[in-house]
């Protein structure tokens, strides 16, 4: 079932690989990166795609695949497979590590039919791609609709550092500060968090704890509208 498609060792001296089986696999590898790409594009919001990241993903696999097939010998493709996965550092920067995956998905296929494993590298993209759909459907998706925008006003002389992580512990699964800005010509600060809820979490009882470390000022808790937009 997992035969491969080259006759020959693909040794330098072995040149029993015929033109028709090198095109059959590179043309396969534009395939299955296609389908490894748009994968990609369903499982992500909008404004985490990019279009470069996209045509990587689609034209990745063809290109391992043609390393490996012109390098041949099991020495010279080992080291050469170590070298190839490094192409993961321009990756490695800030970004979604959800990145990094179909970025593996697309050298495992690329190497499977760089050796000739036409079947081998469909059932790997096939299997891995219905994967990544099904868990971004049942945790990642209901995970982004439970995330809520809160705003904090603060007394600008206020030390925020850390003021709130006690509540913040008690009522919410996670929490993050993503902008802080002056207002009321800059006698305060307005805190933004993105925060997800623990489970039947009391908005009021929240909210009020606030209240006894902000002041008793201004506090907005709701939908976070950006993420809502891209769901």
């Amino acid at each position: 079932m997992f035969d491969t498609i080259f006759t020959g060792t693909m040794s330098p001296s072995d040149l029993s690989i015929n033109a028709i089986s090198v095109l059959i696999s590179i043309a396969v590898a534009l395939l299955l990166g296609l389908v490894v790409s748009l994968t990609y594009l369903v499982s992500t919001t909008r404004h985490q795609r990019s279009s470069s990241f996209v045509l990587s993903l689609i034209i990745l696999p063809s290109l391992v695949a043609v390393v490996i097939i012109l390098i041949g010998g099991n020495i010279a493709r080992a080291f050469t497979t170590a070298g190839i996965f490094t192409l993961i550092r321009f990756r490695s920067v800030p970004g979604d590590s959800k990145d990094l995956s179909y970025i593996f998905l697309s050298m495992a296929v690329g190497l499977s039919l760089g050796l000739g494993y036409l079947t081998l590298a469909a059932v790997i993209a096939l299997i891995i791609c219905v994967v990544m759909l099904v868990a971004n459907k049942l945790f990642i998706s209901k995970s982004r609709h439970k995330v809520k925008r809160l705003k904090i006003t603060i007394p600008e002389d206020l030390n925020y550092e850390g003021i709130f992580d006690e509540v913040f512990a008690k009522y919410t699964v996670h929490h993050e500060l993503n902008r802080i800005r002056t207002t009321n010509m800059g006698t305060m600060l307005e805190l933004q968090y993105d925060i997800m809820p623990k489970r039947g979490m009391s908005e009021k009882e929240f909210i009020d704890e606030l209240r006894l470390r902000n002041g008793n000022l201004t506090i907005q808790l709701g939908v976070n509208e950006a993420v809502a937009q891209q769901l």
